[in-house]
């Protein structure tokens, strides 16, 4: 199973989502590439050129670690709405993706950030650092309509500030619990990744 995304932190939070959303992985190895993503932009033949190289450095990955390609996730924050953009970048990105890669692929698009999907499990962050609270203010919404989330987890979580990279291990400690199957609220893009991992065969 091979990942692509913006930065690590986003890819480790994507694998515990994938983890979580398709159990039926059983034993297959996650790995990263690290070309960061520049997809949402390109259009035509351009996006065309861009998916050909990410699928053929995912190829090369899982032969490098002499194994079959059984998945290919692409991510990325969208900073912005889930809105008509986010319809059709995403529609558009996912269909190329799916054109090319010869394994199950997936496009998480998140609207807005990677932290807007975190926000669907907030007794997850009090799991990392005992003293955080998400603010009510961000509890039980519609994630995709928060912008920059980001910046109003580093005011609002409380000491020690929030960073990036405090991303993954709420995401893992998500997974531990049970609760990445359980969101708190609602965000279009974080369900349609669900949704596409649920159409992955059961068995690698």
């Amino acid at each position: 199973m091979v990942l692509a995304g913006e930065d690590a932190n986003d890819c480790q939070i994507l694998a515990e989502f994938i983890k979580a959303h398709h159990p039926g992985l059983g034993d297959a190895k996650i790995v990263r590439i690290n070309d960061p993503v520049r997809l949402k932009k390109k259009t035509g033949a351009t996006l065309e050129e861009n998916v050909r190289v990410l699928v053929g450095k995912a190829k090369g990955r899982a032969l490098r670690e002499k194994g079959p390609l059984v998945g290919f996730a692409v991510h990325e924050d969208l900073d912005d709405y889930a809105g008509n953009r986010y319809r059709t970048v995403r529609q558009a990105v996912s269909a190329e993706l799916s054109r090319q890669c010869p394994a199950e692929a997936a496009y998480a698009l998140a609207a807005w950030e990677s932290e807007s999907w975190l926000l669907l499990f907030p007794e997850a962050f009090a799991q990392v650092r005992p003293k955080w609270k998400v603010p009510a203010q961000l509890r039980g919404k519609d994630t995709g309509l928060i912008d920059s989330p980001k910046e109003k987890l580093k005011r609002g979580l409380g000491s020690p500030s929030f960073r990036e990279s405090d991303g993954p291990a709420i995401a893992k400690k998500a997974l531990e619990k049970g609760l990445l199957t359980a969101p708190v609220g609602r965000n279009t893009s974080h369900s349609d990744l669900v949704a596409e991992l649920a159409h992955w065969p059961t068995h690698t």
